[in-house]
């Protein structure tokens, strides 16, 4: 069998957009290809003495997707073309010149796998004298402050890392490894504000991987959504792998911007906790909603965000009655926290 490959010629500082952007589509796997060296960190991890001579970085990105459905191919281009266009407003996308070419049946929705390893989030939520540094508000809901292990489910567990809060993903067409920086971002929050016995909703949960961290952390219950049900086939999967309850969490599919359904099913003033790894401009429209979802002193933890929307998202999370908190950055990812008063 053959697979029609489409390639969008972008630049590398608008690859990630443009492979959000895909994903929102439900286009369940990308390829990147750019000039970008690699870093000293990068290098790190790989088992080769030399690496391959790259041609001189030219800014340009290629981000590839595959389709197998002549019939539906033509529709779902034009939904590629339409956000790209909506991309252009606010982005430098380059030239968005989409080519098609073919190749060979191959196991390219697992081939990534390849990249993903287990890897360690830093609980860095303790002061100088050991006690949590977050502010005033929560307790730190780890009280060994244990780091978090992050681990995909065909790889095996180093006894080095069994004093760590572990967590198993199997991402499988969802998004969320826990690697990418703005749910380390996330992460990183949750372990700072989720307090033992905290109620949690995970807005946009993908893979389950923060619904998982919330309760891993010390949560009774975590409520999410997402637009894509098979983001919930997938968080139901992931919580098994997880030995976690399904009783733990409630799903449900739909957009909570402008649903009063599903509104009324997640409830109001029912949170501790409200997280959102989505995108800035998803962030600012469903800011107004989320004051009613959160008790009083309840957190809103926010990313998703590139650099250049930070303001555009602080202001509308203001807008919406919250007291901003705190602003995390890792990379070009910017992370939002706020709290009801």
């Amino acid at each position: 069998m053959k697979w029609n490959r489409y390639t969008i010629e972008t630049t590398t500082a608008a690859e990630d957009l443009v492979s959000s952007m895909l994903c929102d589509l439900g286009i369940e796997g990308v390829e990147i290809k750019d000039n970008v060296p690699l870093t000293e960190a990068d290098t790190a991890k790989m088992f080769i003495d030399i690496l391959p001579e790259l041609p001189p970085d030219d800014g340009v990105s290629r981000v590839s997707f595959y389709l197998d459905s002549e019939k539906e191919n033509g529709k779902i281009l034009s939904q590629v073309r339409e956000a790209l266009e909506e991309l252009r407003q606010y982005a430098d996308v380059g030239s968005g010149v989409i080519t098609e070419s073919q190749t060979e049946d191959v196991d390219w929705i697992n081939n990534w796998k390849e990249f993903f390893h287990a890897f360690t989030i830093e609980n860095g939520n303790a002061d100088d004298d050991g006690s949590p540094g977050n502010g005033g508000f929560g307790n730190g809901s780890s009280p060994e402050m244990r780091d978090i292990l992050i681990k995909p489910t065909w790889e095996g567990l180093d006894a080095s890392d069994e004093d760590k809060i572990l967590i198993e993903i199997d991402p499988g067409i969802s998004f969320g490894t826990g690697k990418h920086e703005t749910t380390q971002l996330c992460i990183r929050q949750l372990m700072k504000y989720v307090t033992p016995g905290a109620q949690v909703l995970d807005l946009g949960c993908g893979s389950g991987i923060l619904s998982i961290v919330s309760l891993r952390l010390g949560a009774a219950h975590v409520t999410g959504t997402d637009i894509d049900a098979e983001c919930l086939t997938s968080t139901a999967d992931n919580f098994a792998v997880n030995h976690l309850a399904p009783e733990q969490g409630d799903f449900y599919v739909g957009n909570i911007i402008d649903d009063e359904a599903l509104q009324e099913q997640v409830g109001a003033d029912r949170y501790d906790i409200v997280v959102a790894n989505i995108l800035a401009d998803v962030i600012i429209p469903m800011a107004p909603v989320i004051p009613a979802r959160l008790k009083n002193g309840g957190i809103f933890i926010a990313s998703g965000i590139i650099d250049f929307k930070e303001d555009e998202v602080v202001a509308a999370v203001k807008g919406a009655g919250l007291a901003l908190i705190e602003v995390t950055h890792q990379g070009e990812w910017v992370g939002i926290t706020a709290q009801k008063i």
